[in-house]
């Protein structure tokens, strides 16, 4: 959410007219402050993205930082973590993330640890084929750095890259040994929830959105870019189809009825293959496509869960359940996670006991992250508390009908005052910026 200068300000105005919002904040102190005043029932709490910061010292530009550059984009991160911020992130598979080579990554990190956040919180650079250099490359940058490593929402995805989970979680446990604050997170489903772009080729993405656009409508470089894409997802060739693939939200009315079609069922209607639909979709929508891919298995889930460095996390934006934000069909973890780990992974498969899935949901990423004086029931501490039915606790939430509430949950206190009691929501707004954790 910040900072927003340049290139940044420009793609979070364009994210945000999608919720008719106007951003007109550039700082994390002006958004947190924003946030403080409006209200809001959670504490909201933020690392600074090196993605952001990248943008708004270089734009789109598919190269090496400049010396000058980088001192930018370190001073940013400064700066941020003065006015709050927890830490950073990379997100290596998104541009213009993964333009940063090892050393930006380790030089930023480092900033992030001279200003009191030793932090470095990664969406690994490669989740499939190469997973286990991504994992490397994060222990890498941690080691180089002297901060604290979070592999976000860790997985193995593609059907030929299933268990390769078992040596990654090896990988990260001997870093630990050898004195590395080094951990993982998860969310207890198979199906991923990001853009439809990530099927594109590395090459057409390079320059950002508008230079996607541009090669995209160049009929030579969209029958590549598709020939491309059916190579990558051959099931022959161990690709994972594309009926794996759900579209989820469109930024536009046009296209707004293709929300919750597989990719393959869309290629039928519109009379063409699935690349060249996914292709014509994201030139319609102009790149705004979310989707999900169900390219994981449940046994690498179950593996990753049962690591206890491994906390638990939905990797998914606050949604209501009806509204602007709910529209479309958003991935179940949005309203399912935590129940879900209870009725699926502790009581069906007991991957872990109820007390070990409760700390992995509090106490261990409120360490992780450097959350104060929260995650744990004592005398002090901030009373953020949920009273659920261990033996009725579950969730609801679907592929096909994500809006809908999980059962046990009676009561949610934030900072001490009810948020929801007896299963209904009080209306109240006691959440706070936890600025640096506190």
């Amino acid at each position: 959410m910040a900072p927003l200068f340049g290139a940044a300000l420009d793609k979070k105005r364009a994210a945000a007219r999608e919720y008719r919002l106007d951003v007109h904040w550039n700082t994390f102190d002006a958004f947190f402050t924003l946030v403080e005043r409006n209200g809001v029932a959670l504490n909201v709490a933020s690392l600074v993205g090196l993605g952001t910061t990248r943008l708004c010292v270089a734009g789109h530009e598919a190269r090496a930082l400049e010396r000058d550059e980088l001192v930018a984009q370190q001073r940013l991160v400064t700066g941020a973590i003065e006015e709050g911020a927890l830490g950073v992130s990379s997100g290596l598979i998104y541009e213009p993330g993964r333009y940063a080579d090892r050393a930006e990554l380790v030089a930023c990190a480092a900033a992030a640890r001279e200003a009191g956040a030793p932090r470095y919180v990664s969406h690994v650079r490669n989740e499939g084929d190469t997973l286990e250099d991504a994992i490397a490359e994060a222990l890498a940058v941690g080691d180089g750095a002297e901060v604290a490593v979070q592999c976000s929402h860790h997985k193995a995805a593609g059907r030929r890259n299933w268990g390769k989970v078992h040596r990654t979680l090896a990988t990260i446990d001997r870093a630990r040994a050898r004195g590395l604050d080094a951990g993982c997170d998860v969310y207890p489903y198979i199906a991923s929830w990001t853009e439809l772009a990530t099927v594109l080729p590395p090459a057409v993405r390079d320059g950002g959105d508008a230079a996607a656009l541009q090669r995209l409508r160049d009929p030579e470089q969209a029958l590549a870019a598709a020939l491309a894409i059916e190579l990558a997802r051959d099931s022959r060739l161990g690709g994972d189809g594309f009926d794996s693939i759900l579209i989820t939200s469109v930024g536009s009315e046009r296209n707004a009825d293709i929300a919750g079609m597989r990719l393959d069922a869309l290629a039928r209607r519109w009379g063409t293959t699935p690349a060249r639909a996914a292709i014509r979709l994201l030139t319609e929508e102009e790149m705004q496509v979310e989707s999900m891919f169900f390219t994981m298995n449940e046994d690498d889930v179950a593996a990753v869960l049962s690591a206890r460095f491994c906390s638990i996390g939905s990797d998914a934006s606050a949604r209501a359940f009806s509204g602007i934000t709910a529209r479309g069909v958003p991935h179940p973890r949005t309203y399912g996670t935590f129940p879900r780990v209870f009725g699926r992974f502790v009581r069906q498969r007991h991957v872990l006991d109820e007390a070990e899935a409760v700390r992995r949901m509090t106490a261990l990423p409120a360490a992780q992250f450097g959350l104060r004086e929260r995650g744990t029931i004592a005398r002090g501490m901030h009373a953020d508390l949920v009273v659920f039915d261990p033996q009725r606790i579950v969730d609801r939430a679907t592929y096909d009908r994500p809006a809908v509430p999980p059962e046990g949950i009676r009561d949610v206190y934030v900072n001490g005052r009810a948020v929801l009691r007896d299963g209904t929501m009080t209306g109240a707004l006691p959440g706070r910026a936890l600025r640096n954790g506190a």
